[in-house]
């Protein structure tokens, strides 16, 4: 299985195969997951418990745990950067958009998806590697 060297972009990975093309089961919603441990409310649990803006243990956790096969790995030839994925949704539920926390520092996962032609939103500052439009484009990757 494919080892991830940047959290934040296996989230991009696993945004476009979990959410958008169902994939990647199981799909993980951290909702369910604290309704299992009694948390019904979880928006003022993660402002009670000072959790706001964070990644939660349980979504880390299970994110960074997660095996994604090399098969579905070849399947993704175009990644998404927008700061409204239900990923970021599932790993900070209160989370505004206006920090650093889901910014992509390393391109180096790139070697895993070896058909990826095209990275939309590649221009955002979440993409928060230096030279990231020069190095997509001496990798073949096109940038919208």
């Amino acid at each position: 299985m494919a080892v991830f060297r940047d959290f934040n972009f296996k989230l991009l990975v696993i945004e476009k195969l979990m959410y958008w093309d169902r994939t990647l089961t199981p799909v993980f919603s951290i909702e369910e997951r604290m309704e299992a441990r009694g948390i019904t409310d979880l928006q003022s649990h993660v402002f009670d418990n000072d959790l706001a803006f964070t990644v939660l243990d349980e979504s880390r956790t299970f994110f960074g745990e997660l095996e994604i096969s090399q098969e579905l790995l070849a399947s993704l030839d175009t990644l998404v950067v927008d700061g409204g994925h239900q990923v970021y949704y599932e790993c900070s539920p209160v989370w505004d958009g206006e920090d650093d926390l889901f910014d992509v520092h390393s391109l180096d996962d790139l070697a895993l998806l070896p058909n990826l032609k095209r990275i939309i939103g590649a221009d955002s500052n979440a993409l928060a590697v230096p030279d990231k439009l020069e190095r997509l484009a001496a990798q073949g990757v096109a940038t919208a």
